[in-house]
């Protein structure tokens, strides 16, 4: 037994560390996370490797640093409902002085994190475009904004497996002449939140599939978006869905177009010099999607905002 149980914890370790590696984009959370394959281990076989990997696995743990001490600090924008939001109670999560109270579906898998590894949540709100930075430069232990994982991102942070999918849709006015996603090729001016996937998307060129930048207006949040296409200064805003629908529901004469505009996963971004803190965040998100955490905590805000 002593054998088998060290061999699954280095396997658990193994496709941590390779989650961590920023060569995966992770797992739609409408797939269950996939156990570690293991094998029966006979008393001739394994043994030196087996608790050479036993002591591998327990230094790595105890190694991961965080930027202040008995603390999991938590970059992200807190202007995305229903991920990231402040509270008007107490919330689960506040910034470092205490003062501001949060809450949202990525605090609160962020706060079952640090309690898994024995730490307290602190949120630093920012804007959305300085979430990676602040994590690059050592300010904060986690970026975990509704971050999508691509490419380009992999190359500044080392991202967790995927622990929800996001689908970014396209609101416009009742009585706009918008349809569906190509009629935004006809000259129109499109609004989104500075630095997301969609601003990204949409100010790309045309022959990358893009609209153009001349034809995309980048605002701090979500909200300053949704008041510019109010105020005619876009014709539509792309955001990610569980925004717009609560955008949607608190501002009278605006639709989501029933078309998708792309689909996303998203993860959690890690310094690529703590390959210890991501592969230790790693393990204890897995813990909380196989037991089914993640998915309730998801279904609450959703379902909440329906």
């Amino acid at each position: 037994m002593k054998k088998y149980a060290a061999i699954l914890l280095a396997g658990m370790m193994a496709l941590s560390l390779a989650a961590c590696g920023g060569s995966g984009s992770g797992n739609s959370n409408k797939e269950e996370a996939a156990p570690a394959e293991t094998e029966t281990v006979t008393e001739e076989t394994g043994t030196d490797a087996a608790e050479a990997a036993t002591d591998a696995a327990a230094g790595t743990a105890a190694e991961f640093t965080t930027v202040s001490e008995g603390e999991l600090h938590m970059a992200t924008n807190a202007q995305f409902p229903p991920y990231e939001m402040t509270s008007d109670g107490e919330g689960y999560a506040t910034d470092a002085a205490g003062d501001v109270h949060f809450e949202g579906i990525d605090v609160e898998v962020a706060a079952k994190i640090a309690e898994k590894l024995g730490l307290k949540l602190v949120i630093d709100d920012m804007e959305f475009s300085s979430v990676i930075i602040s994590v690059q430069s050592g300010k904060a232990d986690m970026a975990m904004a509704g971050l999508t994982v691509t490419e380009e991102r992999k190359q500044n942070v080392d991202f967790t497996d995927s622990y929800a999918t996001g689908v970014q849709v396209v609101i416009v006015p009742e009585d706009s002449d918008i349809a569906t996603v190509d009629d935004l090729a006809n000259d129109k001016m499109i609004g989104c939140q500075d630095g997301t996937t969609g601003f990204i998307y949409c100010e790309a060129p045309v022959e990358e599939g893009g609209y153009g930048k001349e034809h995309v207006n980048g605002y701090p949040n979500g909200a300053m978006a949704i008041e510019a296409l109010k105020a005619g200064k876009v014709d539509a805003v792309v955001i990610d869905n569980e925004p717009a629908k609560q955008f949607v529901a608190a501002n009278e004469g605006l639709k989501i177009l029933d078309t998708e505009y792309i689909v996303e996963n998203y993860a959690i971004g890690i310094s690529k010099d703590n390959p210890a803190l991501c592969a230790a965040v790693n393990n204890a998100l897995n813990e909380l999607i196989a037991d089914g955490t993640v998915q309730q905590i998801v279904d609450k805000y959703i379902n909440a905002g329906e």
